[in-house]
């Protein structure tokens, strides 16, 4: 039989490194998640996410005029062409928000200045422009399905602001705009994630910034990667329904074999640190709004799988009632995720095409043993 080299790779390529990068590092034994050798408690402690795009896109943090000079762009392209509002508009009002989304976001490179452009600096444009848009879009449509107008972004605002505005129609509060920012700034990257690896494999072909995005969202509106914090909250609205002991309803998923969503971590061994923020951010957001039910109930449950399961509690689970309190639906928990990433997507797109080399992997042939004659059909 003919043989090829291979590495076995263990299934879901869990642990083989793909590529180099020098964006985001992770220690998920030591619990450290990094963008550009920053760590992220440093980042949510004192940075914004507008900041951390530049980070992410330009390698360093920048000085107060490049900073100014970021959100000056982000400013300038926070608008749609009419044309995608009509998408919008015509989209079944049953459609998900992914999906809309996602078709949004590939219609976006026909209306695009730098569309036919591929190098550094129109990629870095398209960046820029994608991050403002995407929001947008989400809020958008979000209005639009509902049969509320669409609304006019503030210049003065900041990105988290802004995107409240959009989606609630009024101005946020200090607390849910700081809330959303430090949420937008733990999701921004997190590596070779599947998402992240998607839009590195399609923009690997040379094809353009606009279809690796695309490919990243389709990506993410799987289950298994975005999605658990809208697990999450089910859980969570279940349980107020029902009137029902968080505990004992836990207890009883386990014993029926269910898992429980928002807990453990392909990648860290021990507290996800961006858990360690949402669980404040939802502990004092839940006390200013008058909504501290979700977090408490939250803790509970966090508790006892800590106990019973020894799982951690990830990114996902203190999510799901932070961005409730912050009033957005359900269904655009995963969206406001690709809000977020988007910063990272970019990225790692033009990394990706600054030094590119096709993704190609090999595949472990496991099939009938070569050779494997053709036998004609009336012998079969």
């Amino acid at each position: 039989m003919s043989s090829l080299t291979t590495t076995h790779a263990p299934k879901g390529l869990e642990g083989i490194v793909a590529t180099t990068s020098k964006i985001c590092y992770i220690d998920g034994d030591a619990g450290v998640l990094a963008y550009r050798g920053i760590d992220i408690h440093e980042l949510a402690d004192h940075s914004n996410f507008e900041e951390t795009c530049y980070l992410l896109w330009f390698g360093k943090l920048p000085t107060r005029k490049e900073l100014a000079g970021l959100q000056a762009r982000l400013a300038e392209e926070r608008k749609l062409d009419s044309a995608i509002i009509d998408l919008l508009r015509n989209a079944p009002r049953t459609a998900l928000p992914m999906d809309v989304l996602r078709t949004a976001v590939s219609a976006l490179s026909f209306y695009d200045p730098d569309d036919k452009k591929n190098d550094h600096d129109a990629n870095v444009a398209k960046a820029i422009r994608m991050t403002s848009q995407i929001a947008m879009i989400v809020a958008a449509y979000d209005r639009i399905r509902k049969g509320q107008p669409v609304v006019e972004p503030d210049h003065s605002l900041s990105h988290a602001a802004n995107f409240l505005l959009l989606l609630n129609g009024k101005h946020p509060s200090t607390t849910a705009e700081r809330a959303l920012d430090i949420a937008l700034i733990l999701h921004a990257d997190h590596e070779l994630n599947a998402s992240t690896f998607a839009a590195r494999v399609t923009a690997a072909t040379l094809s353009d910034m606009h279809s690796a995005i695309t490919s990243a969202i389709g990506t993410l509106k799987g289950p298994l990667h975005g999605g658990a914090n809208e697990a999450v909250f089910r859980i969570l609205k279940a349980i107020d329904a029902a009137g029902a002991d968080p505990v004992d309803y836990v207890r009883d998923m386990l014993a029926q074999k269910k898992k429980v969503p928002g807990f453990g971590h392909r990648v860290y061994h021990t507290e996800d640190p961006r858990a360690t923020h949402l669980r404040l951010m939802s502990r004092d957001l839940g006390h200013s709004s008058g909504q501290a039910k979700w977090y408490e109930m939250s803790n509970k449950i966090e508790q006892f799988v800590k106990v019973e399961k020894k799982l951690n509690a990830n990114v996902d689970f203190y999510s799901a009632s932070t961005y409730h309190t912050l009033g957005i639906d359900v269904d655009l928990f995963t969206p406001v995720f690709a809000v977020s990433r988007i910063s990272g997507w970019t990225a790692h797109v033009i990394e990706q095409l600054d030094d590119n080399r096709l993704i190609r992997p090999r595949a472990d042939y496991l099939g009938p043993e070569y050779p494997n004659r053709y036998v004609p059909i009336e012998q079969r």
